[in-house]
């Protein structure tokens, strides 16, 4: 499939504004930064050894034992963090006490990522336009941004964009919204924060092979970070873009029943990249890039087989991805969370050279590709280049 695949019409709008904003006022606006992110795991540990002896113990008759246990075997994740001792995890006391939890939690370990990634941007709460607050793991009305607002010194005219339903995808999208709102407004910052307790979805009585696997891949994470309209250093975003692939609804899904949310996992989500790869390949076109020889790349590792077809589909050596693939085999898949922590994880490598182009992407639910192209930027840009 090496035909290329249009995304939105409007996926290439905000990059376009970068080189097109020469207005009446003769001015180039900066392009966005997304600066470093701050990133935090709980501090119970689980490793593969214990979840495929837990999964002999609890299953020994399913008949379908072997290969649920192989398979998690092969996504390549030893070690994840939980919110709660696994014996507890392992209990369900219901979706109400689950979902008080989680908001408990959130409260609490929230601040920590929040002013890691403010200082990380060298900002104050103040300071920030807009919160973007990913989490597809548990629920609040109203969003836990309005607690952020009323209890960490932001603006009460502070903007709140809280994403819900878009998954593991959802750290993607959130950068590419928060790189809009600042193409519309240039001063603007804005804070994006990931909340993913995947270990509160543990759902005992699902039995299905898709739901076993799910049980050894998933884990909890934190993280946050800061697109600043001016300055910073990080990734200077330049265009992004959306495609879902028709006729996938159901491939990724949540089934809310009394007990909480039952995540679906369909047999064929492994293989998608070979239908969004075209996608990522296109969008590169657009920008005048070729996705094959670009110098970074921060995607969502959902498992293995995401990273090892993106190798194929993309023509680009393995070791291109080795910020996700380390990401995954610590934590796990930590749904939104993931982009940011393998994005952390370059911040701590030392960067990149300075205007070395990358590819962010996050895919999940629809399904769907969200992805961001930039360039790295050690220095901040000056506020204005007649």
């Amino acid at each position: 499939m090496e035909h290329d695949v249009d995304l939105a019409a409007s996926a290439g709008t905000a990059g376009d504004l970068v080189r097109a904003a020469a207005g009446a006022g003769g001015e180039v606006r900066p392009a966005p930064t997304l600066c470093r992110p701050a990133v935090a795991v709980p501090e119970h540990v689980v490793t593969q050894e214990q979840t495929l002896q837990l999964a002999r113990e609890i299953h020994p008759r399913h008949p379908q034992l072997g290969l649920a246990l192989r398979l998690i075997e092969n996504t390549g994740v030893r070690t994840r963090r939980l919110v709660q001792p696994l014996d507890v995890t392992l209990r369900h006391p219901g979706f109400e006490v689950r979902n008080l939890l989680y908001e408990s939690e959130a409260k609490a370990r929230v601040p920590g990522v929040v002013n890691g990634a403010l200082g990380h941007a060298e900002l104050e709460p103040d300071e920030i336009d807009l919160i973007i607050y990913v989490s597809c793991t548990g629920f609040m009305m109203p969003s836990l941004t309005a607690w952020m607002i009323n209890t960490m010194g932001f603006r009460p005219e502070t903007r709140q964009l809280p994403i819900a339903q878009l998954g593991c995808a959802a750290g993607g999208a959130a950068i590419s919204r928060a790189h809009d709102f600042c193409m519309a407004y240039p001063e603007a910052n804005v804070l994006i924060v990931s909340c993913e307790f995947c270990s509160l979805l543990y759902q005992p009585t699902d039995l299905g092979v898709g739901s076993l696997l799910s049980n050894g891949l998933f884990g909890d994470a934190l993280s946050a970070a800061v697109v600043r309209g001016r300055g910073g250093v990080g990734i200077r975003l330049e265009r992004n873009g959306s495609h879902l692939v028709p006729g996938t609804e159901e491939w990724i899904s949540y089934a809310v029943r009394d007990t909480g949310f039952h995540f679906l996992l369909d047999k064929r989500v492994p293989g998608t990249m070979e239908m969004l790869a075209p996608a990522l390949r296109s969008l590169t076109k657009q920008h005048g890039w070729d996705v094959s020889v670009l110098d970074f790349f921060i995607v969502h590792a959902g498992g293995p087989r995401i990273l090892d077809d993106l190798c194929l589909y993309l023509g680009v050596a393995p070791e291109m991805f080795r910020f996700s693939r380390a990401t995954l085999t610590e934590y796990g898949n930590v749904a939104s969370s993931v982009v940011f922590d393998a994005l952390a994880r370059l911040f701590a490598e030392g960067g990149v050279p300075e205007s070395a182009r990358g590819l962010i992407a996050g895919f999940g639910p629809g399904i769907t590709a969200e992805v961001a192209l930039g360039r790295w930027a050690g220095a901040p840009e000056p506020a204005v280049v007649p």
